[in-house]
């Protein structure tokens, strides 16, 4: 019991240090560049859909070199991911600090239920967003600082199953933008939302034979 408590510990440590790693210094008028360049790429976002929009019509609308917004965003897999920083770090404080079963103090099985349930909310409400983020790039999504963040913190969940690193990958699979996204019209919200939480519950199962 107390090497489980030692781990948990090690893998919250991690998920803090993931959470609160700085971004690198800017200067002021390095940080009004990039302040620029996401306001325009909001709003061409929301009047044409992330998937109508070029990194080159980003940098027009916001009157900065092209070259400016690539510097600073790599593809459109890291823009958009600029985008959905600030409601990432409100699920990822939430899981961190906020109240059981999201946050700490209950059984992993609750937690674990809580977070697939609580990601699919922030996945819907920003789906189209989240799809660019994931798929503009090859291997986006697994190079996502968010990405390291979410694996970590289930794999901590998943800690009693004989392959906790590998159980959070096919978990976090099923909750990729693209999964989703293809899925939805069929299934529809609700037994998508019941089918992650069934999986959830069996992942926590998982017994080395």
């Amino acid at each position: 019991m107390d090497r489980e408590n030692s781990g948990r510990e090690s893998a919250s440590a991690a998920l803090l240090e993931i959470l609160h790693t700085p971004p690198p210094k800017e200067q002021a008028r390095s940080a009004r560049s990039r302040a620029d360049v996401l306001e325009a790429a909001a709003r061409l976002y929301a009047e044409k859909g992330a998937e109508a929009v070029s990194m080159d019509e980003v940098a027009v609308a916001a009157g900065v070199g092209k070259g400016t917004v690539y510097r600073r965003f790599g593809d459109k897999s890291g823009l958009a991911a600029a985008l959905l920083d600030t409601q990432e770090r409100a699920l990822q404080k939430a899981i961190l600090y906020g109240p059981p079963p999201l946050g700490p103090g209950a059984p992993a099985e609750d937690r674990l239920v809580a977070f697939v349930s609580a990601y699919l909310d922030y996945l819907l409400d920003n789906l189209t967003l989240q799809r660019t983020s994931e798929t503009a790039a090859v291997c986006a999504r697994y190079r996502n600082g968010a990405y390291r963040f979410w694996h970590r913190h289930t794999a901590m969940l998943l800690d009693a199953t004989p392959d906790p690193e590998h159980a959070a990958h096919a978990l976090l699979a099923a909750l990729a933008a693209e999964h989703v996204a293809a899925l939805l019209p069929e299934l529809g919200e609700q037994r998508i939302r019941a089918g992650l939480i069934r999986l959830a519950r069996s992942a926590t199962q998982l017994r080395s034979p």
